[in-house]
């Protein structure tokens, strides 16, 4: 029989980590962490980490591991997870790898793709030439660079254009070249997957509930905490939503309820864009909900076992 593992995504603040646990307990499985922003250490309450609590009572792995002032990218998860799900298999656990990070998902089912490393000048060239043309122009240059990417990345999307320019400048083959070749690692291993489909008004009201419990917990301080580190400004850790409201609020610029009010927008805007990759790229996942969690249980146990 082939190994097992689940995979369970959905938006944010649509109740994974609750789900994981009860999937957990019942099925004598682990839970390795897929959201990019829980991995910090410094960041626990802001990044809605499960609780000390929820952590004694089933194992969890790659959550509050990696410091803010370092770089982490979906390459350096999958390293991870891979050596974290050996581990379960090893234990006669089912790894049940959670979170809301898109593209950490697509390196199990779709595989990595084996692009040299980019040197640092290459990085900082590219860099610069974006800061200098701006997003436009850039775009542009990087259509005629690359015609490969025209229509696969949006000219907004700073991230992965400046990665597709970077990749055709070094090894002077087009980042989709790189990724037809990509083959998942985990092809013989039998996959569940759940996408926790929460309807919009259900998945607002936790949202706004999630805000405020953050707040009571003191997240505050820990924003406080994290600018004595002086972190390099194009770390992902700066992303977090929330740093930069928290941020607004510790200079005076807004009040408090302004800055409850700013992370739940910006909460509602990433929920939004994780929906989007999720049609676009979970199209064969199982989408599961109801409102009734022990309904949401049996739902997913049905189809995981």
């Amino acid at each position: 029989m082939s190994k097992k593992i689940i995979l369970l995504a959905g938006p944010t603040a649509s109740g994974k980590s609750k789900l994981a646990i009860n999937l957990a307990e019942k099925l004598n499985g682990e839970i390795i962490n897929a959201d990019s922003m829980q991995i910090y250490k410094e960041f626990s309450i802001l990044s809605s980490r499960p609780t000390e609590f929820e952590t004694k009572k089933i194992k969890h792995h790659i959550y509050g591991t990696i410091s803010v002032k370092k770089h982490f990218s979906a390459g350096d998860w999958f390293k991870e997870a891979k050596k974290k799900i050996d581990i379960c298999l090893k234990k006669k656990k089912i790894p049940i790898i959670v979170g809301g990070t898109g593209l950490y998902f697509n390196t199990i089912t779709k595989g990595i793709s084996k692009i040299p490393k980019i040197d640092l000048k290459t990085r900082s060239k590219v860099r610069k030439l974006y800061s200098k043309l701006g997003f436009r122009k850039f775009y542009k240059k990087l259509i005629q660079l690359d015609p490969k990417v025209k229509n696969k990345i949006l000219p907004t999307d700073s991230q992965r254009a400046q990665r597709a320019f970077e990749v055709k400048l070094k090894t002077k083959k087009s980042l989709y070249e790189w990724i037809a070749k990509t083959k998942s690692e985990f092809s013989d291993f039998n996959i569940k997957k759940i996408f926790i489909n929460i309807p919009r008004e259900d998945l607002l009201q936790k949202i706004s509930e999630r805000t405020d419990f953050m707040i009571s917990q003191n997240c505050i301080s820990e924003v406080v905490k994290f600018n004595k580190l002086k972190i390099n400004k194009s770390l992902s850790a700066n992303k977090l939503i929330g740093v930069q409201e928290i941020n607004r609020y510790l200079r005076g610029t807004i009040t408090l309820k302004e800055c409850r009010d700013l992370i739940n927008i910006k909460t509602r805007q990433y929920a939004k864009r994780q929906n989007t990759w999720a049609r676009g790229h979970m199209k064969n996942w199982n989408k599961l909900y109801s409102k009734n969690f022990s309904i949401l249980l049996k739902k997913t146990l049905k189809v995981v076992s």
